[in-house]
Parts: structure tokens; C-alpha cells; sequence
């Protein structure tokens, strides 16, 4: 009886065993079920926009050629903005749905600066390269042009990270402004009715002046920067330092004229007109020595769609705006060049040896840090100054809108990042720690210095002393030409260049 009553107490135990086991592979199969059913409901096209109320989600994707095609196929949503199965779909979901709860808790649609998250750089964290290419698995169609067969080569081959979406940015949500097409008819303006200027603007002493750009109805206003001594590079202790921006070193600089903003689309586009040639290949240069070979044609559209006017030309290469200054000079009878590094900072400055040539301090502005994030910044102060991630919609803006700096010159930080004439080196300071008389950088080196930040920039990268320099090869990985431009940048939308005039030893 004992043995049979041990035997009965085994069955029993394992019996329940099995039972629990039963049960909880029910309930995992409801609970899957469950999932799955949430993770279908939350996928549907209809749910996506009713959390995503943007002004041109809908309208946008109805006229994209993922839903009006030939073939009448439609790419919902999820299809782009998720990743397949098997790549992290559900985490992706997760980490989106987080950010799509914390927005409708804590923020109001109402106050998004909806354009400015349009962008590339926005669009490559919720657009992935593994759904682009799970549907469009053949890269070389018979349709595709020997432009798109260089490009998608390049996609294949190339070892830097490169995003369907740097081409074929307009596809999901249709852009009237179309940014990576053949753009045989630019710069290809009506002649304006003005008054057209015959003589450049005579200058006979260190004054601002207004100069004339002869054969055009343009001016544009120049600052007299008189020259004197200051302390290059940024002291140990200032936030945000980069080992770069020293040592910190004293540089004398002689008295020199410049632009009060940057060279304007209305100015770079007479530059277009007068020099360029639209059949010239890349690789053909003039001969003729008292003629500028311009640019040639930009594949896409350099303004963005952005509008052109006075607002900085952009996405012009080194060459594009040293050429520039050439032809300038040229029409002007004067001086023009691109700054040096060491003029660039001293005008920043205006006579400051703070982090901005405002009051505040870095860590105040930057958006830097979890709590920032959640809470804001102060941005009082420096958006009356620049034009920074913070306060742009995500574009460039007129000289109008910030205040001059102490020299009265606009838009020295953020906006647009500015050329300079200097190579770029890390240690290029370290030449300088004795003194420096109207220094010029490294006699050689690959890419040149850009200063100042840009639309796209935080505010610790806005101060008077951070450094950067142009990055050639990445900014030209889409570039479906071959070879690749050398006067235009097809990656990078937020460079441009002031000019400054030197002065002439008859001037008093």
C-alpha cells in the first residue's frame, strides 16, 4: 500500500508538472498572440498617423512614388521606418514607441519645427537600409542610368557607411524640391531690370565701405578690421575644449577688410553665370590665363529648397570659393581672398577672449546631457547671436536675423560653417606658442580649416575657438558623377565663405 501510495504521489507530481507546463505555454501562446495583435494594430498606416500628425505626412506620402507608381504598389509606413523581421524589428518598434510616448506626454505637437526634422540627417534614425533593401533587392535594374549604376556601385563597394536615403531622400514623402537630380538649368536666372554698375566701389581710407560688383546690380557691405593682438586658441579650463584649439598662443595680425556676412546666393550666382560652362567636364581647365574656369553645373540642388536670395550660398567646395575670390578680385581691381584661420578667429572675437563674443558660458547653451534633453536650455542669450541647432528650423537664415558681433560683423557662429585659407593640422598651434606675425597655417596638408559652426552645430561647437576642417572624400560619396565634382559637395549642405579684402598700402 506504501509503494502504491508512492507511486500515486509520483503520477500526481507529474501530472502537475505537466499541467503547469500546459498552462504556461497557453498563456505564452495568448501572450504572443497578444503581442503580435498589438504589433499588427500599432503597424497599420492609420495608427501611425494618428500619432504622427505631421502638416505633410499624408499628402506628402500619397504623392511619393511609394504610393503613386506604375505598378500601383504601396509602401506603408512601417515598411520604411521599421526594420524587417530579424533585424531588430520589435526593439526598433520599442525604442520608436518610447520616443512617440514621451513626445505626446510631455510636448505639444503644435510647437515641432516639423521642416526642420525634413532633413537627411534626421531622416537616416527612422528610415533603415535593411527595409530599402529587402524590396528593392536588384540594385542594377535595366532602367537605371549610368548616373544611378556609379551610385549604386559606390553603395556596394564603398567602406563608409552610406543611407539609400542620401539620394533617395524624396522617395517615401514627396519634395517638390527635388535635391539629387541633373540640374542642367542652374543659376540660369532673368537679368535683373536694375541699375547695373559699371566701376567697382574706390577706396581711399580704412572705413567700412559698400563695394559694387561691376556688370551686376549687387553690393555688399565690407568691415574694416583694424589689426592688433590677441590670444589664438581656446585656455585650458574653457568648456568644451578640444585638444586642437591649443595651445593657446599670441598672434599679431595687420589691419584687413571683411564681409559683413557670408557670400549670398543673389552674389555667388553672377559668379555662376560669368564663369561657368555647361559642357565643361570636370577635369578641363582654360588654358587662357586672364579668363576663371568656374563651376560646372551641381547634380541636385545646392540651396536645399531653401530659397537663394541673400541667405549664404552653400555647399560650394574649397576650390569653388577660392575661385570665387579670384573672380572677384578680378572685376574689382582689388585684393579678395578667403581669411586666414588666425583672422577668422580674431573678427570672431571682436576683441573678446570669452567662449562667444557674448556673455554665457557653454555649459548654459549646449544641449548636451540627459536632464537638457528632457528640461530645455537656456537660449535666451545666444539666439539673439547665432544661428545653432537649437534655434534653427533646421536651415539657413538671412543675415537679418541675429545681431553684429563687436567688429559688426553678422552670423561669424553658427549658420553655415566658413573656409579658410589654411590647411588643417591638430598641431598647428604648437608652431605658434612663441608669437606669431599674420600667420597662414601649414604650408601643406589634405583638407582646410572651416570655422564657426553651422545651422546643424551645438552650442559647444559654436564658440570662437573650435576648429573643424572640410571632409572631401564623405562629402562626396553620393555624387553619382565620374568623376566626382570638384566644385560642388553632394553630402554636406551647411558650408559656405565670407571673403576679405586686404588693404592697399595707399590707403590711409
Amino acid at each position: 500500500m506504501k509503494g502504491w501510495n508512492s507511486v500515486r504521489s509520483l503520477f500526481t507530481g507529474r501530472k502537475a508538472f505537466l499541467s503547469v507546463i500546459i498552462i504556461g505555454l497557453i498563456a505564452g501562446a495568448v501572450f504572443m498572440l497578444g503581442v503580435n495583435k498589438a504589433a499588427s494594430y500599432t503597424s497599420t498606416d492609420e495608427y501611425c498617423m494618428s500619432c504622427h500628425v505631421h502638416p505633410h505626412a499624408e499628402q506628402s506620402w500619397k504623392l511619393s512614388p511609394h504610393y503613386d507608381n506604375q505598378a500601383g504598389v504601396i509602401v506603408h509606413c512601417v515598411e520604411c521606418h521599421l526594420p524587417p523581421k530579424g533585424h531588430g524589428m520589435l526593439a526598433a518598434k520599442a525604442k520608436h514607441g518610447a520616443i512617440d510616448l514621451y513626445g505626446y506626454l510631455f510636448k505639444d505637437s503644435a510647437d515641432y519645427k516639423w521642416e526642420s526634422k525634413r532633413t537627411l540627417d534626421k531622416a537616416k534614425k527612422f528610415v533603415y537600409t535593411e527595409s530599402c533593401v529587402k524590396c528593392h533587392q536588384n540594385l542594377f535594374p535595366k532602367t537605371l542610368t549610368v548616373e544611378g549604376e556609379n551610385a549604386h556601385l559606390s553603395f556596394l563597394t564603398s567602406k563608409t557607411e552610406i543611407s539609400c536615403l542620401n539620394c533617395h531622400l524624396d522617395v517615401g514623402h514627396f519634395d517638390p524640391n527635388k535635391k539629387h537630380e541633373s540640374n542642367k538649368n542652374f543659376g540660369m536666372t532673368a537679368t535683373a531690370s536694375a541699375e547695373i554698375f559699371t566701376e567697382p566701389t574706390a577706396v581711399t581710407s580704412f572705413t567700412n565701405f559698400t563695394e559694387k560688383i561691376p556688370g551686376t546690380s549687387l553690393s555688399f557691405e565690407m568691415v574694416a578690421i583694424p589689426g592688433g593682438q590677441f590670444i589664438m586658441g581656446s585656455p585650458k579650463k574653457e568648456p568644451f575644449r578640444k585638444p586642437d584649439e591649443g595651445p593657446a598662443h599670441p598672434v599679431k595680425l595687420s589691419r584687413f577688410f571683411m564681409a559683413k556676412v557670408e557670400v549670398s546666393w543673389d552674389e555667388y550666382l553672377e559668379f555662376f553665370k560669368a564663369t561657368s560652362s555647361q559642357g565643361r567636364k570636370e577635369t578641363e581647365e582654360t588654358e587662357n590665363v586672364d579668363a576663371i574656369s568656374g563651376p560646372t553645373p551641381p547634380w541636385g540642388a545646392p540651396d536645399q529648397g531653401w530659397g537663394k536670395g541673400s541667405r549664404p550660398a552653400i555647399t560650394m567646395s574649397w576650390k569653388a570659393a577660392d575661385t570665387y575670390c579670384k573672380w572677384l578680385s578680378k572685376v574689382t581691381g582689388k585684393k579678395y581672398r578667403l581669411p586666414t584661420e588666425a583672422e577668422w578667429e580674431y573678427a570672431s572675437r571682436g576683441g573678446k577672449q570669452t567662449p562667444y563674443f557674448f556673455e554665457g558660458n557653454p555649459k548654459d547653451f549646449t544641449s548636451e546631457g540627459f536632464f537638457r534633453k528632457i528640461f530645455g536650455r537656456d537660449t535666451a542669450v545666444i539666439q539673439s547671436y547665432v544661428v545653432y541647432k537649437e534655434t534653427s528650423p533646421g536651415l539657413t537664415q538671412e543675415p537679418a536675423s541675429v545681431k553684429e558681433n563687436p567688429f559688426g560683423l553678422k552670423n561669424m557662429l553658427g549658420n553655415v560653417y566658413e573656409f579658410c585659407s589654411d590647411y588643417y593640422s591638430p598641431t598647428a598651434y604648437a608652431a605658434y606658442k612663441k608669437g606669431a606675425v599674420n600667420p597662414k597655417g601649414p604650408k601643406k596638408g589634405q583638407e582646410r580649416v572651416i570655422r564657426g559652426g553651422s545651422f546643424k552645430s551645438d552650442a559647444k561647437d559654436v564658440r570662437s575657438a573650435a576648429r573643424d576642417f572640410t571632409k572631401t572624400k564623405a562629402w562626396l560619396v553620393t555624387d553619382p558623377q565620374m568623376p566626382k565634382s570638384v566644385w560642388w559637395y553632394s553630402d554636406c549642405v551647411d558650408i559656405g565663405f565670407r571673403v576679405v579684402c586686404e588693404v592697399d598700402e595707399n590707403v590711409k
